[in-house]
């Protein structure tokens, strides 16, 4: 059977901050059967994940139903979790981009908390600045995908945090400084947190996003501060850790289903919400991860 399959390009080379026009919707054909002998698998995508990366390759993290499949190790209705291509329909052919989910009982919140942006938070707090119950934490952008999920996970652990959803001006609640600080903004919010910094203060750099679209001012810490406080600074992405995935995926999973993880999402509805959701990613109008429900399960 043949049927229509919505997908997005890109449309515009993106210039300064997005715009809608810079994505487009395009509608192609996708037969949901497979040839003899073929190991491929089609999947029907759920729920789309957004991310700033959106305007660069048209790929995100894809919760997914099994439709059809000639690889014995997924059959006809499996959940599974995936990169893919933004579309209703994709056509995999390598089979280790997926993930089954028969174990998870809670699928709907793969695209977030236990995808990339779960890792992110994970790793980016406990692998890079190894806290102790009853530090101080700073988490920038904390309503945002990652930023709400490294607070949560300080909080689980027994540090104070505090997190900053637009204004600098909440260091002043760490009168006796930070010892943590889990970054997703840069610019100025980073030099107020090196400012306010304890010795042997951590920052772990998760994302940049006053410079994304170019504009604003530029700025930078002051570096005799993190000279004579000896502050360790290191930017990481999800993908140096994926030797602790698994140890995250199980501690992240018995969080949710014991309730100790508060699951936070914006969601918009179907393809072609696509390009505005973007957008709105760069204007700070999400609340929690974006989510595109593409179809009901």
């Amino acid at each position: 059977m043949e049927v229509k399959n919505k997908y997005i390009v890109i449309k515009h080379q993106i210039k300064d901050a997005p715009k809608v026009s810079n994505l487009e919707v395009k509608t192609g054909t996708i037969v949901l059967s497979l040839a003899s002998g073929s190991d491929d698998i089609i999947i029907k995508n759920l729920r789309y994940a957004i991310n700033f990366d959106t305007f660069i390759a048209i790929d995100g993290v894809v919760v997914g139903k099994v439709v059809a499949s000639g690889n014995a190790k997924f059959k006809k209705d499996d959940l599974v979790l995936g990169v893919f291509t933004c579309a209703e329909y994709s056509l995999i052919k390598e089979e280790s981009i997926l993930r089954k989910l028969e174990s998870v009982t809670i699928p709907i919140y793969g695209t977030e908390v236990l995808g990339f942006n779960g890792l992110s938070a994970y790793a980016g707090f406990f692998e890079l600045c190894k806290p102790q119950k009853g530090e101080k934490v700073f988490v920038s952008t904390a309503s945002g995908a990652v930023g709400n999920l490294a607070g949560q996970y300080a909080k689980l652990l027994g540090c104070y945090v505090v997190g900053c959803a637009g204004s600098q001006r909440k260091v002043r609640y760490f009168p006796d400084g930070i010892d943590i600080y889990f970054d997703n903004v840069g610019g100025e919010m980073l030099e107020a947190a090196v400012a306010s910094m304890r010795i042997f203060g951590r920052v772990a750099v998760c994302g940049v996003i006053s410079e994304y679209t170019g504009g604003g001012k530029k700025a930078s810490p002051n570096m005799l501060e993190i000279v004579y406080k000896r502050i360790n600074i290191r930017g990481f992405l999800a993908a140096d850790f994926l030797n602790v995935f698994e140890d995250f995926f199980a501690k992240t999973l018995d969080y949710l289903r014991t309730g100790k993880l508060e699951v936070i999402e914006d969601i918009s509805l179907g393809v072609e919400s696509i390009p505005s959701a973007s957008v709105g990613l760069f204007k700070g109008e999400n609340i929690g991860k974006k989510i595109i429900n593409l179809a009901e399960e």
